[in-house]
C-alpha cells in the first residue's frame, strides 16, 4: 500500500521511511525541511518539501499517489525550547496535526500511526510506567503532544471508519545497521549521541546533571529503544489498525540504563575514556523513567531485537565513524526533528 510518512526527513522518520522501503511499500515523504535532512530521504521514496499544515496541498499528495495510512512524525520535539516558545510547540505540533487531518478527511485516508512521546506523561508516580498511567505533561511539548492524542480520540468517536494507533515513545537511539542514516541534531541534546562526540572531536566533556539521585550509581536512569525496533512497531501497528481502534501503546525495552552506563559503554564501545563534569540537576528530571510495553508485546506482537546497550551504541558509534559532521555534507538542513 502506499504511505505517507510526514517528517520522513528526520531521525525516527528517515528510518521509518527505508523500513517501509525494504518491506516493499511505496513511501511519499512530506518534510518542510525546517528541521530534517534532505539526504536522509531514502531515494526510492516520493518527497514532497512541504508542511501539514497545508490541508489542501497535503489533500493533493494523498489522492496524486492513492495513499492508504498516514505515520505521523512531523513534530519540533526539544523540551527546552518549548518552555521558552510554547506558540511554536502547539502551532506547529498541535494545529498543524489538525491541518493534516483535515486533509486525511478530504482525501478519504482513514489510518494514522500517531508518533506521541512519555512526555505525556510528565513526572510519574509509578514505575514502570504504564498505558493507564495518569498522564500529566510538566511542559508545552508534552502538551502538544497529548492535545493530539485527545484530537485523535474524538476523530474517532465522529468517524466510525478511522482508527489509529498511537505510539508513546521513551529514549530512542541507535542508527540504522548499515550506517547509512543516523542522529544530527543541532543542538544535540540526546545523551548517547553527547557520550560519543568526544570521541571524534565534536566535544569536550560530557555534563553529568545530578550524582545525588536515588539510584544505584546516582544518576538518572533511562530506558532505550533501538530505532529500528521502533520502526518495527510503526510497521506492526499499521498491520494492526482497524476501523474504530484508538489503540495507545507505551515503546520500550522495559528497563533502563543510568547516566553513568552509558558514558562507560561509549568509552567501551569507543575504545576511548569519555570525559566528564558533574553539573547541577536539571528541573523536573525524575529519577527513573522505564517504559511497561507488556501491552505492544501481548496486541502487535512486538519484541524489541537490540536491547544490549553496547549494540545500542555501537549502532550509532558506526553513524559517527562514517559521517563525522552528519548531513552537513550533502543537505541544507541542519537540526535533525526527532
Amino acid at each position: 500500500m502506499a504511505i505517507l510518512v510526514t517528517g520522513g526527513a528526520g531521525f525516527i522518520g528517515s528510518h521509518a521511511v527505508k523500513h517501509f522501503i525494504e518491506q516493499g511499500e511505496e513511501v511519499v515523504v512530506v518534510d518542510n525541511l525546517s528541521t530534517g535532512h534532505r539526504a536522509a530521504v531514502h531515494p526510492q521514496a516520493v518527497f514532497y518539501e512541504a508542511d501539514v499544515a497545508d490541508s489542501a496541498g497535503i489533500e493533493t499528495i494523498l489522492r496524486n499517489h492513492s495513499v492508504e495510512a498516514v505515520v505521523h512524525f512531523a513534530a519540533f520535539s526539544l523540551v527546552g525550547e518549548s518552555v521558552v516558545a510554547p506558540y511554536r510547540y502547539y502551532r506547529n505540533n498541535t494545529c498543524g496535526t489538525l491541518g493534516l487531518l483535515e486533509a486525511m478527511d478530504a482525501a478519504g485516508v482513514k489510518q494514522m500511526v500517531f508518533s506521541s512521546t512519555a512526555a505525556t506523561y510528565g513526572v510519574p508516580a509509578e514505575m514502570p510506567i504504564r498505558e493507564t498511567t495518569p498522564q500529566r505533561p510538566i511542559n508545552p511539548y508534552g502538551y502538544s503532544k497529548l492535545f493530539v492524542e485527545q484530537i485523535l480520540r474524538d476523530k474517532v468517536l465522529s468517524d466510525a471508519e478511522f482508527g489509529f494507533v498511537a505510539l508513546r515513545y521513551f529514549n530512542v537511539a541507535g542508527a540504522a545497521a548499515d550506517g547509512s542514516l543516523g542522529e544530527d541534531h543541532d543542538p544535540e541534546t540526546h545523551l548517547i549521541p553527547i557520550a560519543l562526540q568526544p570521541a571524534i572531536r565534536k566535544r569536550d566533556c560530557v555534563t553529568i546533571f545530578g550524582s545525588d539521585y536515588e539510584t544505584d550509581d546516582g544518576t538518572c536512569i533511562r530506558d532505550y529503544i533501538h530505532v529500528e525496533d521502533l520502526c518495527n512497531a510503526h510497521r506492526l501497528s499499521l498491520d494492526a489498525i482497524r476501523p474504530g481502534d484508538a489503540r495507545f501503546y507505551n515503546l520500550g525495552i522495559g528497563h533502563g540504563f543510568s547516566v553513568k552506563e552509558v558514558i562507560d559503554a561509549a568509552g567501551r564501545v569507543t575504545g576511548q575514556t569519555v570525559p566528564t563534569e558533574l553539573g547541577e540537576r536539571r528541573p523536573g528530571d525524575p529519577p527513573v523513567l522505564v517504559a511497561a510495553a507488556d501491552a505492544a508485546r501481548n496486541e502487535l506482537g512486538w519484541q524489541p531485537q537490540i536491547t544490549d546497550l553496547d549494540d545500542i551504541i555501537g549502532s550509532a558509534w558506526r553513524w559517527y565513524q562514517q559521517h563525522p559532521d552528519g548531513y552537513a555534507d550533502a543537505t541544507s538542513g541542519s537540526v535533525d526533528n526527532g
